[in-house]
């Protein structure tokens, strides 16, 4: 699967011109010759506090794509940190590759090395294809990285807490639908096999749901058979499943004008990023389509929540436990969408955008104040 699907990269616009479409403060190119390291670090807003977001690594076709990519994905984290009421920037990077062929440790220790001279404005963490072997390599050369081992004091892989977030608002999606958040009998359609989904699908499979999965690695679909008693879908037909609950968790833009006509579901949830290819025309077209979609930076909160304990000192039970609170957020996202006849992704960038122009507001306050 690809990371950006149906809507064409625009090759003609200028790198400013995205940077200040999206009101991003900071893009870092980072190149390495000798370890063939291509890495691109966006910044979003720092309002709140440093930016903090995953690293992912994907083969992708272009620059120009990757870019995209980490525009999209690091304004995507400020809006988390803001909605889910962490004192977090947005930011997010990526790294072109192919993560079955170009990993190494010389490799992961020259990008730790960018990103601790960005002094602490990027904060890291996993992400697609970077696991605790790659963090730890990255921990190396930054003291900038989060979800590192829990032998070292971390808070080890954030899938865990990620998928119960998503668990949690995908039984809120349920109760804004159907009365009830009991998920026994429904039928979910989860795009992706990848860690989240192996306990994503666990939380479901325990609630007595039934289960379709789909991914384009054999291996990741094994790893979840052997667990689970699910059935597989080839990774082209996923779309067209028969389910009460579609949910994407695997890249970002697969919301779009070719999968949205084949989607038999009545609500969107899943924990991967950017699922709207143009969040605009797409969240509305599934409005029309008559498809609650849970807006992405909202319900996959969870694995935010897990590694910004760790700033705190990490605390697997409040982690837990403030992830479990993305039901109530949910909630409050769907009713303030209804309240305002918006469609839920606009609710929730509202809501996002308020908190941070309040907190700004007190900032210039208190600069202007200032000796």
């Amino acid at each position: 699967m690809e990371p950006i699907t149906g809507q064409e990269v625009n090759h003609s616009i200028s790198l400013f011109d995205q940077l200040q479409s999206n009101e991003h403060e900071q893009i870092v190119v980072c190149s390495d010759k000798d370890t063939g390291l291509k890495a691109i670090i966006g910044i979003h807003d720092t309002t709140l506090g440093p930016a903090l977001g995953g690293t992912r690594m994907w083969p992708y076709t272009s620059d120009q794509e990757a870019l995209r990519d980490v525009l999209r994905l690091s304004k995507g984290m400020t809006y988390k940190a803001s909605v889910a009421g962490l004192n977090l920037g947005g930011g997010k990077a990526v790294i072109i590759g192919d993560p079955r062929k170009d990993k190494s440790e010389a490799f992961f220790r020259t990008y730790g090395r960018f990103i601790e001279g960005l002094a602490g404005r990027y904060i890291t963490a996993e992400d697609v294809s970077i696991g605790l072997k790659e963090i730890e390599q990255i921990r190396m050369e930054t003291q900038y990285v989060t979800g590192i081992p829990e032998s070292v004091g971390g808070s080890g892989d954030p899938s865990p807490v990620t998928a119960y977030g998503t668990y949690m608002g995908m039984k809120a999606c349920a109760k804004k639908m159907y009365g009830s958040d009991d998920l026994s009998g429904k039928e979910v359609a989860v795009q992706g096999a990848g860690n989240v989904s192996w306990y994503l699908i666990k939380h479901l499979t325990e609630s007595g749901a039934k289960v379709y999965v789909s991914d384009i690695y054999d291996d990741k679909i094994k790893q979840v058979t052997d667990h689970f008693d699910v059935k597989v879908v080839d990774p082209d037909d996923i779309y067209d499943v028969n389910a009460d609950i579609f949910s994407p968790c695997a890249l970002g833009g697969i919301i779009n004008d070719k999968t949205i006509p084949k989607l038999k579901c009545d609500i969107v949830a899943g924990a991967a990023n950017n699922q709207l290819d143009d969040e605009h025309t797409h969240g509305r077209k599934l409005i029309s389509s008559g498809i609650m979609y849970a807006p992405d930076y909202v319900i996959n909160a969870g694995g935010l929540i897990n590694v910004a304990n760790e700033l705190e000192g990490y605390n697997a039970e409040r982690a837990l436990t403030q992830a479990s609170r993305i039901y109530d957020k949910i909630v409050e996202v769907m009713d303030y969408a209804t309240e305002n006849d918006m469609p839920p992704y606009e609710a929730s960038n509202e809501l996002a955008e308020n908190r941070i122009k309040a907190i700004s507001k007190i900032k210039g306050i208190y600069a202007s104040s200032s000796p």
